[in-house]
């Protein structure tokens, strides 16, 4: 879409996206053809002296006659005086030229793309003529096809409009091709057609109406009544198939319908299992989250039981380092993916710290501004716990006289810079007492350090004063 605007600054924006549906569907048109198909736009709508590619596509049928994609290229109204016949005429226009490059003669068909009475650019079936093979059967019901997909271009009634563009997948030849007439019933099936009902237990479908006496399904009858493209997807024994119906309309009749089938079977069973693993991932993270919550609880009952009150501090920290783990895995058993929007882990981690609080200290205020984005599993659990430890060395050492402090707050702030991810940790607190050391870290700084440093290969920095507050600033490369 971007592509096709920047080469065709004429157009308006629906004009762009009705040729923009053109290029959506029309890999099937090229392998239909068992041509290059290049969507060329006049220059200048007025006083035509070019055109230019917007569009090229290759067919998957035949051999490609070009070695480079042809977007952005132009053609003199001398090099390629079909394009204007097409246009002017508003009919498809046959003709034949000499490629410099390499030499080689060519085949043209040049159709005109119509819009609301508008001619908006010329569809250039391009092939040569030495590639044909003899035609069968086959060769002759997809050629066909093309001319009569190629008169509704000409008619503004393809590409369907009301079609879904955001599809599973674009059709193509290789799907299976059943063509019907103007009472549905099945006058070609392609070999891969019949393979793939065959799997579906219909062993004979030409002659049948299909979506009636094989195959029932609405949106084979839908496309008739409604004279819309219709898709669906069928599941017998076993089976998973989708199905494509487009209406064929010549001089405003529906004369009959084209219908794509493939077999999507081993597709939805991959789907399965990835919801199944995702489902046991997530099993195993709520596993990990209470088994995490029964060790905390069993390290409470051992503190109370403890009279050393150094003891006592150490399994207290122990039971919020662990709490902090076991929110990461909560947001996990949620999510089906290994990673974390991290907005999601620090307000339960700043409600932790907080529920720490004793009455008289919940005058500290919290606040949170800044967004790190999508963070791995390993990345979140490393940074939660030494976020949770920072903001417990505020709480007990910067604010252990909290009612001397006017105003007392917590602030974290995420951001970016140089392909780095940014936390700062900022309180105004009593700040850093004077024999402060790096050196000396006690075991919750050097918690955050080894986190910082060796697991996620940041850095980390700590700056302060006596009564001024503590600012630590994390560096951590993105991933």
């Amino acid at each position: 879409m971007s592509v096709l605007s920047e080469l065709s600054p004429n157009l308006e924006a629906r004009e762009c996206e009705y040729l923009t549906g053109i290029t959506r569907s029309w890999d099937l048109l090229a392998d239909l053809s068992f041509a290059d198909l290049l969507l060329c736009i006049p220059d200048d709508q007025s006083a035509i002296t070019s055109y230019t590619i917007v569009a090229h596509v290759r067919p998957t049928t035949s051999r490609s006659i070009y070695r480079t994609e042809m977007e952005g290229r132009r053609f003199t109204e001398g090099e390629r005086p079909f394009l204007d016949q097409a246009r002017q005429s508003r009919t498809m226009v046959d003709g034949g030229l000499i490629l410099q490059t390499p030499v080689e003669r060519i085949r043209t068909l040049s159709v005109p793309v119509v819009f609301e009475g508008k001619v908006l650019a010329v569809l250039s079936r391009d092939f040569s003529p030495d590639d044909q093979r003899v035609a069968g059967e086959l060769e002759m019901t997809y050629f066909s096809l093309f001319r009569r997909l190629a008169l509704m271009i000409t008619q503004n009634c393809y590409p369907f409009q009301d079609a879904d563009s955001e599809t599973e997948f674009s059709p193509r030849v290789s799907d299976g091709l059943m063509l019907l007439d103007a009472e549905g019933r099945v006058r070609f099936a392609s070999p891969n057609s019949v393979s793939v009902l065959s799997r579906l237990h219909i062993r004979q479908i030409e002659g049948k109406k299909l979506g009636v006496e094989e195959l029932e399904c609405d949106a084979v009858t839908q496309v008739f009544s409604t004279r819309k493209r219709q898709d669906a997807e069928i599941s017998i024994h076993g089976q998973a198939v989708t199905l494509k119906c487009l209406p064929i309309i010549e001089d405003d009749q529906l004369t009959g319908a084209l219908a794509l089938v493939r077999d999507i079977s081993e597709l939805r069973r991959r789907d399965q299992l990835l919801r199944s693993k995702d489902s046991t991932i997530a099993e195993i993270h709520h596993r990990v989250k209470n088994n995490l919550q029964t060790i905390s609880s069993l390290l409470r009952l051992q503190s109370r039981r403890v009279v050393a009150n150094e003891a006592k501090t150490a399994i207290n920290d122990s039971v919020r380092r662990i709490r902090s783990i076991a929110v990461v895995h909560e947001i996990l058993s949620h999510n089906a993916e290994d990673n974390v929007q991290f907005d999601e882990i620090i307000r339960p981690l700043v409600r932790l710290v907080s529920e720490d609080l004793s009455s008289a200290e919940k005058a500290l205020q919290f606040s949170v501004e800044g967004n790190l984005g999508n963070l791995s599993a390993a990345e979140t659990t490393a940074l939660s716990v030494a976020l949770n430890e920072l903001m417990q060395n505020a709480v007990q050492h910067g604010f252990s006289d909290i009612t001397s402090i006017q105003s007392p707050e917590l602030k974290i702030t995420f951001g970016s810079s140089d392909g780095n991810l940014e936390i700062s940790v900022k309180d105004n607190g009593h700040g850093l007492p004077e024999d402060f050391s790096t050196e000396n870290y006690g075991l919750g700084l050097t918690i955050v350090q080894n986190l910082i440093e060796k697991d996620l290969e940041g850095s980390m920095q700590i700056r302060g004063e006596q009564r001024k507050g503590t600012n630590v600033l994390i560096q951590i490369p993105k991933s």
